[in-house]
């Protein structure tokens, strides 16, 4: 029997999952579409599909899949120099992090490689401070995090999570994070002490349903932190770069972070 176009393009997707089934960790669970291209807000698969990509690789790929002028920036500078490390100055790195820091407002920017490890920079900055200027010993200090947070799956964040699911197998994990309900001020004033040193929250929680906080929530988490000498961590890795309608969600009460974490 001769196959057709048609069965063997099914043929080759079929292939191409149960290849990558039998290669690959069993870590997540894709959807039975193998795409192969992509222009702006359309993908193809390899079947000749075409598809509207509402996930735009959760936020990554806001800009469109193959945007010319990053093309082009991408060739450009692959064909000039490919990575120095930081053991070098180099000639991008400098204007990046002064746009960066002209966007935003802040005085310094830290760029890592991906948002769990902006977390974990963050709770090492403030752990530092903590210890440092605040004088908080470092096995006694204490960050206050929220039930349906998410902030990445490394080990030290999965150990703050509410949710059994990334947890299991994993432990034991690091101490000195304490779950608190998400949009409940009153319970933030009173679980602070002396050796609270940080309050991560997104703004808008992101993995846990699109959780908006009640109006005044985060001016008042600001007005906590800065009464107790701690600082204010905002993770806007899911919230921040406009998708709220403002630069960062934070914007639309009017204050501003100790450390805000994008990605």
């Amino acid at each position: 029997m001769l196959e057709t176009k048609d069965t063997a393009t099914r043929r080759r997707s079929a292939e191409l999952m149960e290849l990558e089934q039998r290669f690959g960790a069993h870590n997540y669970h894709p959807l039975d579409v193998v795409l192969e291209r992509g222009e702006g807000a359309w993908v193809w698969d390899v079947e000749g599909r075409k598809y509207l990509d509402l996930l735009a690789a959760y936020s990554a790929v806001n800009q469109g899949h193959c945007h010319p002028r990053l093309l082009a920036a991408l060739e450009r500078q692959a064909r000039r120099l490919t990575l120095t490390s930081r053991a070098f100055y180099n000639d991008q790195l400098g204007p990046f992090c002064q746009e960066i820091c002209e966007l935003t407002g802040f005085p310094r920017f830290l760029p890592m490689n991906s948002g769990a490890e902006g977390v974990e920079t963050a709770i090492k900055m403030v752990r530092k401070r903590g210890q440092t200027v605040k004088g908080v010993p470092d096995t006694e200090s204490e960050i206050r995090v929220f039930v349906e947070n998410f902030h990445g799956r490394t080990t030290t964040i999965v150990g703050f999570s509410s949710h059994e699911q990334y947890r299991e197998g994993f432990g034991p994990f690091a101490g000195g994070f304490r779950l608190l309900p998400y949009g409940d001020a009153d319970a933030v004033a009173a679980a602070m002490t002396d050796k609270t040193i940080a309050v991560m929250v997104e703004p808008i929680q992101g993995e846990g349903g699109i959780i908006v906080p009640p109006d005044g929530y985060l001016r008042r988490l600001r007005e906590l932190t800065r009464e107790r000498g701690a600082l204010l961590v905002f993770d806007e890795i899911q919230s921040g770069l406009g998708r709220s309608g403002k630069l960062f969600a934070f914007q639309h009460e009017g204050i501003r972070p100790d450390v805000v974490i994008v990605g």
